[in-house]
């Protein structure tokens, strides 16, 4: 089973994309700004890590860059979730790091699907 860690700083968010992806089988630990999931992620050494890029303490990308810059978090894919889809933001993104960049509003299939793409593809499914 593939251990998620989500970081997203809207609870009902953060609830439904646990609730999601729990019902598709992943092991699911959650932080609710950047700073806990750069403090938490290196002891939970997890599969993948999805994360919004508008939280407070510390945005999704300063995170990524973060977790990117530490021996035990460099190799782990993050897919950033954000409502702003402009070219220059994904393009931010996926410069800082991540592997994918999906946009709210998302169906939960297609989460799951995004997610299980990447796993398959890092050879962690």
């Amino acid at each position: 089973m593939a251990r998620i860690l989500v970081a997203e700083d809207e609870r009902d968010i953060r609830d439904l994309i646990s609730f999601t992806l729990q019902f598709a089988g992943f092991e699911v630990h959650v932080a609710s700004n950047g700073v806990e999931a750069v403090e938490l992620a290196p002891s939970l050494n997890p599969d993948l890590i999805l994360m919004d890029v508008r939280m407070p303490r510390m945005t999704g990308y300063q995170a990524c860059e973060a977790l990117k810059s530490l021996p035990e978090t460099k190799d782990t894919p993050i897919i950033f979730l954000s409502a702003k889809g402009q070219e220059s933001e994904i393009q931010e993104g996926l410069g800082v790091g991540a592997v994918e960049y999906i946009l709210k509003p998302f169906a939960p299939d297609e989460l799951i699907e995004r997610v299980r793409q990447v796993l398959a593809e890092m050879g962690k499914a």
